[in-house]
C-alpha cells in the first residue's frame, strides 16, 4: 500500500509552491511588485534627466551608454553611497561621496508611498473595508522588491566611470530602504505609538520617556522643542546662504558663465545647484555654531578664522564662502543664529512645564524643567549631527579628502550652544508663565445655592431657634458649590506607561467597546 500511495501522490510543482506561499502571506506578491516600481521610478526619473542633458549638449563626451551608466551611479549616491572615479588626470581612484541632499527626497518618498499602499492593500480604496496587510510582510517584500532592482543598477554602473565602493554602498540603500518603509508601514497603520514606545523604553528611562513621546501618542514636550530648534537652525542656515549669495553675487554670476558654455550647461549647473542647496545650508548652520566646515584636507572656514582654501573649480556655491584671514564683525554676528534657535528650544520647554498635557496638572519642578531643555538640546544636537554627516563627504585624494562639516564637532558645539541658553530661557518662561496675575486677591468665597440664601433672609420667629438650614440634597437645578473639587491626579499616576497603548486608550465605561 505504501508504494501505492508513493506513485500516485502528486509531486509539488513550482506554481502550487508559489500559490502556496502566496495564500499564507497576503499581500507579499504586490509588495514586492510595488519594492520593484519604487527603484524603477527612482532609476526612470534620473535616466530621463540624464538623457536629455546629454542629448542638448553640444560637446559630449560619451556615447548613451556613457549617459546611461552615470544615472544609475546617480541613482546610488542619492542613498548616501560612495562611488569611485576610475578615470583622472594621475591614474589613482578619487572617491566621491558627497551626496546631493535633495537627491535623498526622492527614494525616500518613493519608497515611502510604496509601503504604505502596500499595507494599505484594498483597503486604502473608496468604500473597502478590506484588513490591513500584515506589517512585517509588507515591509520585508518592499525591501526586497527594491533591493532586487537596485543590485543590478549596481553591477550595470560599475563597469562605467562613476564605480560604486561595494564596501558602503549594500549597507546605504539597504538602510534607506529600510527606514523608508518602515516608516511607510507605520503610516499605514494611523501612526501608532506602541512600536515607539518599545523602542524608546529600550533605551530611556521611564521618567524621561514621556518628554520624548506624550502619552496620546504625540510628540513629548522635549520632542517638539528639539524639532523646533532643528527648524531654527536649517532655516537661518538658509537665511546665511542666501545673504552670502547676494554679497557675493558677482562672483557666483562670473562662477556660473565660466563653468560650462551653451544653455544645456547652464542648466545642469543650475539643477546641481539646487540639489546641492540643502548641503550648503547645513554648511551655513555648521558656520553659524562655530566648528565650521572643511574646504579640502585643514582649510577650515570658522566665523574667527577662515584658512585659505586649495585650488577649486569655479563653482556659484562656492562663491558663498567667505574670504579667507581673521573673522570681523559681520561673521561673528552668525552666532546669533545658535542663540535663538536655543532661545526658541527653552521656550517651548518652558510653556510645557507650565501647563502639562490638555488635563489640568502641576507645574513642573524647576529641575524637571531644567532636564527637559537639556534633553531637548541633546535630541537637536543630534539631529544637527546626522545632517552634517550626510551633508559632507570626499571629492577626491589629499587636498580634497573631506569637504563639508566634521559631524561631531557640530554636535558637540550645538550641545553647548542649547544647553546653555535653553535651559535659562525654560526656567525664565517657566516662572513668568506661573506668575499671579494682578487681579488675584486670593480665593474668592464659595456662593451659597439659592436655597440657604432664601433661608436665611427669613428672618426666626421671635423666642424660637430655627435649625440651619441645609442644603438640597439631589436638585440637579441648584448648583452644590459647597464641596471642594476633587484634586487633580497627576500625569504619572494617570499614565501607566508599562500598559500597551491599546489598553491606555480603551474606554473606562462598562460596554463602550461592544
Amino acid at each position: 500500500m505504501a508504494g501505492v500511495i508513493q506513485t500516485t501522490a502528486r509531486r509539488t510543482t513550482p506554481a502550487a509552491l508559489l500559490t502556496r506561499i502566496r495564500d499564507r502571506s497576503p499581500g507579499l506578491a504586490a509588495a514586492l511588485l510595488g519594492g520593484a516600481l519604487a527603484a524603477g521610478l527612482g532609476l526612470a526619473a534620473l535616466t530621463v534627466l540624464v538623457v536629455l542633458l546629454w542629448i542638448s549638449s553640444p560637446y559630449p563626451d560619451s556615447g548613451p551608454g556613457g549617459a546611461l551608466h552615470i544615472a544609475a551611479a546617480l541613482w546610488l549616491l542619492a542613498h548616501g553611497a560612495e562611488l569611485v572615479r576610475a578615470d583622472t588626470l594621475s591614474g589613482a581612484p578619487a572617491p566621491v561621496g558627497l551626496p546631493p541632499l535633495l537627491l535623498l527626497a526622492l527614494p525616500v518618498w518613493l519608497l515611502h508611498r510604496a509601503a504604505r499602499d502596500a499595507a494599505e492593500g484594498g483597503a486604502g480604496d473608496s468604500g473597502n473595508e478590506a484588513p490591513l496587510v500584515p506589517g512585517r510582510t509588507a515591509w520585508a517584500g518592499v525591501v526586497l522588491g527594491y533591493l532586487a532592482v537596485g543590485a543590478p543598477a549596481a553591477l550595470y554602473a560599475s563597469g562605467g566611470g562613476l564605480r560604486p565602493a561595494w564596501a558602503g554602498t549594500g549597507v546605504c540603500v539597504a538602510l534607506v530602504a529600510g527606514l523608508a518603509a518602515a516608516a511607510g508601514v507605520w503610516t499605514a497603520y494611523g501612526r501608532p505609538s506602541g512600536p515607539l514606545e518599545r523602542v524608546l523604553g529600550a533605551v530611556l528611562p521611564r521618567g524621561v520617556r514621556h518628554l520624548v513621546l506624550g502619552p496620546d501618542g504625540r510628540p513629548g514636550v522635549a520632542a517638539r522643542a528639539a524639532a523646533a530648534g532643528a527648524a531654527v537652525l536649517a532655516g537661518g542656515g538658509t537665511l546665511l546662504l542666501a545673504v552670502s549669495l547676494g554679497g557675493h553675487a558677482g562672483e557666483a554670476r562670473q562662477a556660473f558663465l565660466r563653468l560650462t558654455e551653451g544653455w544645456s550647461g547652464w542648466v545642469a549647473v543650475l539643477l546641481l545647484c539646487v540639489a546641492l542647496a540643502p548641503n550648503a545650508a547645513v554648511w551655513a548652520a555648521a558656520y553659524a555654531l562655530g566648528p565650521g566646515f572643511l574646504l579640502g584636507a585643514g582649510a577650515r572656514v570658522t566665523p574667527l578664522s577662515s584658512a585659505p582654501a586649495p585650488p577649486l573649480p569655479p563653482f556659484p556655491l562656492l562663491a558663498a564662502v567667505p574670504d579667507a584671514g581673521a573673522g570681523t564683525a559681520v561673521n561673528w554676528a552668525a552666532g546669533a543664529l545658535p542663540v535663538t534657535a536655543g532661545a526658541v528650544l527653552g521656550w517651548y520647554v518652558g510653556r510645557g512645564a507650565s501647563r502639562s498635557g490638555r488635563a489640568p496638572a502641576p507645574a513642573w519642578t524647576p529641575g524637571r524643567t531644567a532636564g527637559a531643555a537639556a534633553l531637548a538640546a541633546g535630541l537637536c544636537a543630534a539631529a544637527l549631527s546626522a545632517l552634517a554627516a550626510l551633508a559632507g563627504g570626499p571629492l577626491g585624494v589629499s587636498a580634497l579628502a573631506r569637504f563639508g562639516p566634521v559631524w561631531w564637532q557640530v554636535g558637540a558645539a550645538a550641545l553647548a550652544w542649547l544647553a546653555l541658553v535653553a535651559v535659562p530661557v525654560s526656567l525664565a518662561v517657566r516662572a513668568w508663565r506661573r506668575r499671579p496675575s494682578p487681579g488675584d486677591a486670593g480665593p474668592a468665597a464659595p456662593r451659597l445655592p439659592r436655597a440657604m440664601t432664601k433661608a436665611k433672609a427669613k428672618p426666626a420667629a421671635p423666642g424660637r431657634r430655627r435649625p440651619p438650614a441645609r442644603p438640597p440634597s439631589d436638585d440637579p437645578g441648584e448648583p452644590y458649590l459647597l464641596a471642594p473639587a476633587p484634586a487633580p491626579a497627576a500625569r504619572d499616576e494617570v499614565w501607566d506607561w508599562e500598559m500597551p497603548f491599546a489598553v491606555r486608550d480603551a474606554d473606562p465605561r462598562p460596554g463602550a467597546g461592544e
